[in-house]
């Protein structure tokens, strides 16, 4: 019951942890994390549009994250690594938040969830699927493009080839 209740603990601070970052670095592209817990400490690495934006001038910024993770968290020296995103349009997390910020400036739900949806397509990825509701859209809107699985897709097994030999005439 222990070992069940660590992974719950873990996974709940995993999550307020990834909430504080998106918060404090949502301006420089926050696009996810990974943490890792080593022996000298913890071990977190960040992804980011725009890295610069998230060490900020000397450090400063940086170093501010830091000591909120020891105050807030209880985390015993934190060691923040700053990767820079290869291609942003497709990180799903940057994505969503550039579509937020889109929605939010005023454009056009179609319009804003097509543009993403070429952009993101454009940059490689094989399939998207993107799914605007609320109240101003007065019901769900989806768009797709190319191969989206979701889990109502149902795959039929491949045919047997056949197996009788054909003589030739």
């Amino acid at each position: 019951m222990a070992d069940e209740q660590k992974f719950i603990e873990d996974g709940l601070q995993r999550s307020q942890i990834d909430e504080f970052f998106a918060d404090e670095l949502g301006r420089a592209g926050y696009g996810g994390m990974d943490i890792a817990k080593t022996p000298m400490g913890t071990q977190i690495v960040l992804k980011a549009e725009k890295p610069g934006m998230v060490i900020g001038k000397g450090g400063k910024n940086i170093r501010k994250v830091s000591s909120e993770l020891e105050e807030r968290f209880g985390m015993d020296d934190p060691q923040i690594d700053v990767q820079e995103v290869d291609e942003p349009d497709l990180n799903a997390q940057i994505v969503a938040d550039r579509l937020a910020n889109a929605l939010e400036r005023g454009w056009y739900f179609r319009k804003a969830g097509h543009t993403t949806i070429d952009r993101m397509m454009e940059a490689g990825a094989l399939g998207a699927e993107i799914v605007l509701s609320g109240r101003s859209l007065a019901r769900v809107r989806a768009s797709r493009s190319s191969t989206v699985a979701t889990s109502s897709t149902t795959v039929s097994p491949p045919r047997p080839s056949s197996t009788r030999a054909r003589a030739s005439p």
